[in-house]
């Protein structure tokens, strides 16, 4: 599965971050053609972005585009300007059922065969963002094999729940329910944007808690957030060393036509190797001492 620890929002009204966003180290950028875009700059925001997506700089950093919602009047203009300028995950957003992903899937096959990309090629993020999305969370994941990602969006759901934003409890189930979705479906989870960008202390104990539950990364809204996130979802060098060790025990137990592999007088089992396969590849973008 491919490293997506940070995705960084970038408003698509925004024309000088458009043009730099590249530069911040982000794994993903994901240019916002939503809620970040008042009414009177919908039009201008999607030619901005779609011109932004044909930069020779953004070919090498995964880029998402969080279109309007398709029952808007901006849905599918923005839709049919993103898959032809090549973007490479398109973000549903207010995804509450599967048909709201197979309307995006004809959506995309069609754009794509007109413009002649490459079928498939398009790939597909749903936000759950209502309780009826963090129920039918499975069903959404499962939903097409466009999918790669699904991400939690806090600010609708806690406001769809009666509630609020506080420690973390009222999050619980949602981020349970949309994690254990994105497991089953084989693809990514995102977790909630954390939108006071004063209060590192109180992000990194979210990035904890997030990383902690099995998130793969967050969805961030300012730069500053992106080296504190990847360095605390970096492994310490002490884990990646017992990964190697661990690693090698596997290669050399099975050279020996061995069927249990042992270390340091521990039995070794598979799940323990995968994780360790897992922490030597996410150690390549970085370790902690």
């Amino acid at each position: 599965m491919k490293t997506r620890r940070s995705m960084l929002f970038i408003p698509g009204s925004n024309a000088a971050m458009l043009s730099t966003s590249f530069v911040y180290g982000a794994d993903a950028v994901m240019f916002d053609l939503e809620d970040a875009v008042s009414l009177r700059e919908k039009d201008t925001a999607r030619l901005l972005v779609h011109h932004a997506l044909q930069h020779p700089l953004y070919q090498d950093i995964e880029t998402v585009v969080r279109i309007n919602p398709l029952n808007t009047p901006f849905g599918l203009a923005d839709l049919e300007a993103v898959v032809r300028a090549g973007v490479d995950i398109v973000r549903l957003p207010k995804t509450d059922r599967k048909e709201d992903v197979h309307e995006l899937e004809g959506h995309i096959a069609r754009i794509e065969q007109e413009c002649g990309r490459e079928p498939g090629s398009t790939r597909i993020m749903a936000a759950i963002e209502s309780a009826l999305g963090v129920v039918n969370a499975l069903e959404i994941a499962t939903a097409s094999p466009r999918m790669v990602a699904i991400a939690l969006a806090a600010f609708d759901y806690v406001m769809d729940m009666g509630t609020c934003r506080g420690d973390g409890t009222e999050l619980f189930y949602a981020r349970c329910a949309v994690l254990h979705a994105a497991r089953v479906a084989g693809i990514a989870a995102y977790d909630v944007v954390w939108s006071d960008i004063n209060d590192e202390e109180g992000f990194l104990k979210e990035v904890s808690l997030a990383k902690g539950l099995g998130f793969n990364g967050k969805s961030l809204v300012n730069p500053r957030q992106i080296e504190l996130l990847h360095r605390a979802y970096a492994p310490s060098r002490k884990e990646v060393n017992y990964a190697h060790e661990v690693i090698a025990a596997a290669e050399e137990a099975e050279a020996c036509g061995l069927g249990v592999v042992s270390l340091n007088g521990k039995m070794i089992d598979g799940p323990i190797i995968d994780h360790a396969r897992k922490v030597v590849a996410l150690s390549a973008s970085g370790i902690r001492d």
